[in-house]
């Protein structure tokens, strides 16, 4: 007797499989891993099998067999992770092994399917039959006349020849051609910017230094871990390359993970020109259709190294041998939404798993990053050139009535304008305006349904909510009071393009925010237009600072700099210091060479200090020294549980019982605060718990346990509670 383990794929937290099925003769080749559908009570649901057993607890005669076995399923190796995900994310073991199937495996079983087509070809009876003067009606004639330059599919015949499938049906009865059914890859497109060099150019000794390390560990075998921690310009994109490679010489496979794959399309490219169609691309914005076809390719392994955004991290390749994320201090690596795994931590389970190499390469590592990893270091840029000068403008000396943009800003924006060259101006907020507010009665225009201001959008003629998308008609006078003096206060990245529009007209000036990338290719239009140009402006969040790599670019700009500063968030200083040093790398890559102004209000600000003088290790020591002081993460973990619900005082009771199960199940080594007021998201409010713990993995299994036994409690309904292990 065989007996699949099969976990039902529901969103739901109170069914807990896994659930026994015995395996029927009718049904060969179930293993872990495998997509079912299975009779569930009066319902038939998807399952996946998550283990394989002799025997049950439950009778053999009250075992209820699966119906049928849908899609080729994924790897027990990638189930294995995925119920991981679940213990370590405190998620279900349906959504962490839902993250390993198959795009468009869902509840309704295999959605998506291969594209397959007829493919037709003219056999040397269908030769003869055109110059013998065969009967032939005259679609059939050019339809055969057609095929004589080569094989067609039935589109293509139909636009040739206006052959329809009756046409093809009777030519093949007469055996004058030969039809089989083919699969049709669904390409995803390239998106790429500029041009890609297919072979590999000469490397400096460091470089050279750091592929022989790497490929030392890839040998190996035995799951080693590096930070790759290059200045930026260094080209630690082509030691990520010359590892890959080396990693398929051998026979084993590579996963590169990069921040959001519409930002990097220069990175795509590259590995594309290079390893061509050995490369498969994973991510949202391809079609269903693409992701499926991808997905398989790496599965059935034609394509053996897979580039994307976190997600990627489950490619279902073979003999992994080698892990690389780059730009791993970017936040977009962790999952807003349950399960909330962080793609970092996934990617060194994986790769210990595996025996692979795993590589996180960034000119501005975290600091756990920075204290727990053996480093390679790439010092200095490929081009030989230093980093380019920074100069920090106080703007609490600048006159208010002077705008956003500095005197001095806007002079060296006017010099990159007559010089013929590019720059890149970075202010980390979207819209026009942050705020609307009647300077007659003081009114403010917020959200209705969020504890928030309405951000202006001059482009729409309307007030936005940024966190519920809420949407109203930009006012012309106070519904308060009446009065039409309406003040916009606060810059954007629209406001920021129209006043470098009006002041360096002619040169074009490109805007990239959430607003201009939307849809599929969006950061690639924008970013192609920027690097077609002969002179131009690319202004934008903090998108702009993101691995792009623009040789013309003379100048970067940050405005309003010390923005990250003011969130109460431990990780502040890390994050401004990042953002400034990686926007600063993007100038002076060409032999012009480069500058980077700063505008701040916080020039003094360890983190800025830091940025202007291209100072990580200084920077890293003393936030080091600063989180051990206040037992922070790396010298603790922190879990947050997050409530939310419309009736406040049901939030509170809710919060209560949290405190008190939650706060006796803890061990000793863990301290929970909480719970604290958050402000009101989408027409609910909110309450915030945060546990710091030196026991990590005693602490999220006690928490894991008795928010899942608490969820049953009747004080527990229409409460939304999310667990979010290590919070950034």
């Amino acid at each position: 007797m065989s007996i699949a383990r099969v976990e039902p794929l529901t969103t739901a937290r109170a069914l807990r499989g896994p659930f026994d099925y015995l395996i029927p003769d009718r049904l060969p080749g179930i293993d872990i891993g495998t997509v079912l559908e299975v009779p569930f009570g009066p319902r038939r649901i998807t399952g996946v099998v998550v283990g394989l057993a002799a025997t049950s607890e439950v009778p053999p005669g009250k075992l209820a067999e699966p119906i049928r076995i849908l899609g080729t399923g994924t790897t027990p190796e990638l189930v294995d992770l995925g119920m991981w995900i679940a213990r370590e994310y405190c998620s279900t073991p349906a959504r962490g092994v839902g993250l390993m199937l198959p795009p468009g495996t869902g509840t309704g079983g295999q959605r998506t399917k291969a594209r397959t087509e007829t493919l037709s070809r003219i056999t040397e009876l269908g030769r003869a039959a055109l110059e013998d003067g065969s009967r032939l009606g005259e679609k059939q004639r050019l339809a055969l006349r057609s095929l004589l330059e080569g094989e067609m599919t039935g589109r293509e015949l139909m636009a040739r020849a206006a052959a329809d499938a009756s046409t093809l049906k009777r030519l093949e009865s007469r055996g004058l051609i030969e039809r089989e059914q083919i699969r049709v890859r669904r390409r995803p497109d390239s998106g790429t910017i500029g041009s890609a060099s297919v072979s590999a150019p000469a490397l400096t000794a460091d470089q050279r230094a750091a592929v022989s390390r790497l490929n030392d560990a890839v040998d190996s075998g035995v799951g080693q871990e590096f930070l790759l921690a290059g200045v930026t310009g260094s080209g630690k994109t082509e030691v990520y390359l010359a590892a890959v490679e080396h990693a398929l010489a051998l026979g084993r496979t590579a996963i590169v993970l990069v921040p959001e794959i519409g930002l990097t399309p220069q990175a795509v490219g590259r590995f594309e020109a290079r390893l061509g169609d050995r490369v498969a691309v994973l991510h949202s914005a391809l079609s269903a259709g693409q992701r499926f076809d991808e997905w398989q390719r790496l599965k059935s392994g034609e394509a053996t190294v897979c580039v994307g955004p976190r997600s990627a991290i489950f490619a279902p390749l073979m003999n992994l041998g080698l892990i690389v994320v780059d730009e791993e201090h970017d936040p977009s690596y962790k999952q807003e939404s349950d399960p909330r795994y962080d793609a970092r931590s996934v990617a060194r389970r994986r790769s210990a798993q595996n025996g692979a190499l795993l590589i996180l390469g960034t000119a501005t590592p975290r600091p756990e990053t920075w204290r727990d990893f053996e480093r390679i270091e790439l010092p200095d840029r490929v081009d030989g050139l230093g980093m380019p000068p920074v100069e920090v403008i106080d703007m609490r000396l600048a006159d208010p009535r002077g705008g956003p943009i500095h005197p001095s800003t806007f002079e060296a924006l006017s010099q990159v304008r007559s010089e013929g060259g590019k720059a890149i101006v970075m202010i980390n907020r979207r819209g026009f305006a942050p705020w609307l507010t009647c300077r007659t009665c003081g009114h403010h225009w917020g959200c209705p349904n969020c504890d928030v201001s309405l951000i202006v959008h001059r482009e729409s003629g309307q007030l936005i909510c940024h966190h519920c998308s809420h949407a109203e008609p930009l006012p012309r006078s106070c519904g308060e009071c009446g009065g039409t003096t309406l003040a916009q206060s606060g810059a954007g990245t629209q406001r920021i393009e129209r006043l470098l529009a009006e002041a360096m007209d002619p040169m074009p000036v490109f805007r990239l925010d959430a607003d201009t990338s939307a849809g599929p290719g969006g950061h690639g239009r924008v970013l192609s237009a920027f690097d077609q140009a002969d002179s131009a402006i690319l202004v934008g969040t903090q998108m702009v600072a993101k691995g792009h790599d623009f040789p013309e670019v003379t100048l970067s700009v940050i405005l309003d700099a010390d923005a990250t500063l003011r969130f109460p968030d431990f990780r502040a200083e890390e994050r401004t210091f990042s953002l400034v040093t990686q926007l600063a790398g993007r100038s002076g890559r060409g032999a012009a060479g480069g500058r980077v102004i700063v505008q701040t209000l916080a020039p003094d600000a360890a983190s800025i200090r830091a940025a202007s003088k291209h100072d990580s290790p200084g920077f890293l020591a003393g936030e080091l020294v600063r989180r051990e002081e206040l037992a922070y993460p790396p010298f603790s973990s922190l879990i947050r549980i997050v409530l939310a619900a419309e009736d406040e005082a049901a939030l509170d009771r809710a919060a209560a019982e949290v405190a008190t199960q939650v706060g006796e199940a803890l061990p000793g080594e863990a301290s929970m605060l909480g719970p604290a007021p958050m402000f009101r998201a989408r027409n609910r409010f909110r309450r915030r718990f945060l546990i710091k713990t030196t026991a990590r993995e005693q602490t999220v299994g006690a928490v894991h346990e008795t928010v899942e036994n608490m969820l049953a409690d009747r004080v527990f309904r229409g409460i939304v509670l999310s667990i979010d292990v290590d919070p950034q």
